[in-house]
C-alpha cells in the first residue's frame, strides 16, 4: 500500500472534518477519531470510502484518557499498517474565569491540548519515523495573547507550542515537527451575540472570519514541507499582529 497515511484527531465534524477531507482529496488514506460524535464520524467514514474504497477508517476514544492512548496508537497503526502524519486536533475550549477554576476544567483542557498530544506522538514514535513523517499540532493565536477569561485553555495552548518545538529537536532529522494557530475560523460552539462577532471582526486585519479549508491547506502544506520544522503558522487574517484581543 503506497498511500500516505493521516490520522486527526477530533475529525468528526468542523476544521477537523474539512482537514479529513481535504487531506482524503489529496490522497492520503485517513484514520478519523471522534469521541462523543459518532454519528457525524461514521457519515463522514463512508463518504470517503464512496470516493475511494477502503481508504478511511475511524477509531473512537477519549483521548484525554491517558491509559488509553497506547491501545489508540495501536488501532491507528494497524489500519492501514503504517502512519505519515499525526495530526493533533481534538481540543476542548471554554472560558475559565479566575476564581472558578475547577481542576476538573484544568484536566480536561490540559488532557486535550497537551497531554493526549505528547503521548500520541510517543506512542506512534516509530511508525512516524519509519515513514520520516510529520506531527502537526493545533494550537491557536491565544497561546501568545491570552484570550480573556480563558487563562486555563490560553496556557494549555502555550505548552503545545513549546512541545512542539521542543518535539521539532528532540525528533529530527527523520520526524517534522509543526504546529498551525487558527484564528478566527468558526464562531464558537458557544453562542456570541451580534456585538460580540462584530468586535471579533473589528480586531482583525482582513475583516472577515478564515474558513476551515484555510486551515486544511496549511496542514497539507506541512504535511509536504520537508524543510519546515519548529514553526507555527498564523492562520488569521493577521489578527496576531493585533495589539489586544479580548473575545
Amino acid at each position: 500500500m503506497t498511500a500516505k497515511v493521516a490520522f486527526i484527531t477530533g475529525s468528526a465534524k468542523r476544521i477537523g472534518a474539512v482537514t479529513a477531507t481535504y487531506l482524503h482529496d489529496k490522497g492520503f488514506n485517513i484514520v478519523l477519531h471522534c469521541h462523543h460524535s459518532i454519528e457525524e464520524a461514521e457519515s463522514l467514514l463512508v463518504t470517503l470510502n464512496s470516493r475511494r474504497e477502503n481508504s478511511a477508517r475511524l477509531v473512537v476514544a477519549d483521548v484525554r484518557e491517558i491509559d488509553t492512548l497506547a491501545a489508540l496508537a495501536e488501532q491507528v497503526v494497524a489500519a492501514f499498517g503504517r502512519l505519515d502524519v499525526l495530526v493533533n486536533n481534538a481540543s476542548s475550549f471554554y472560558p475559565t474565569p479566575v476564581g472558578s477554576i475547577t481542576q476538573t476544567q484544568w484536566q480536561d483542557l490540559f488532557g486535550s491540548n497537551v497531554q493526549a498530544p505528547l503521548f500520541l506522538s510517543q506512542h506512534l514514535l516509530t511508525s512516524l519515523t519509519a515513514a520520516n513523517g510529520a506531527i502537526i499540532n493545533m494550537v491557536d493565536i491565544h497561546a501568545e495573547r491570552p484570550l480573556q477569561r480563558h487563562t486555563v485553555y490560553s496556557m494549555a495552548k502555550a505548552a503545545l507550542v513549546t512541545m512542539t518545538k521542543s518535539l521539532a529537536i528532540e525528533l529530527a532529522p527523520k520526524i517534522r515537527v509543526n504546529g498551525v494557530a487558527p484564528g478566527a475560523i468558526l464562531w464558537p460552539e458557544q453562542p456570541l451575540d451580534a456585538a460580540d462577532k462584530e468586535q471579533v471582526l473589528q480586531q482583525i486585519p482582513a475583516k472577515s472570519l478564515g474558513t476551515p479549508e484555510d486551515i486544511a491547506h496549511a496542514i497539507h502544506y506541512l504535511c509536504e514541507a520537508r524543510y519546515v520544522t519548529g514553526h507555527i503558522i498564523s492562520v488569521d487574517g493577521g489578527r496576531s499582529v493585533v495589539s489586544s484581543h479580548k473575545v
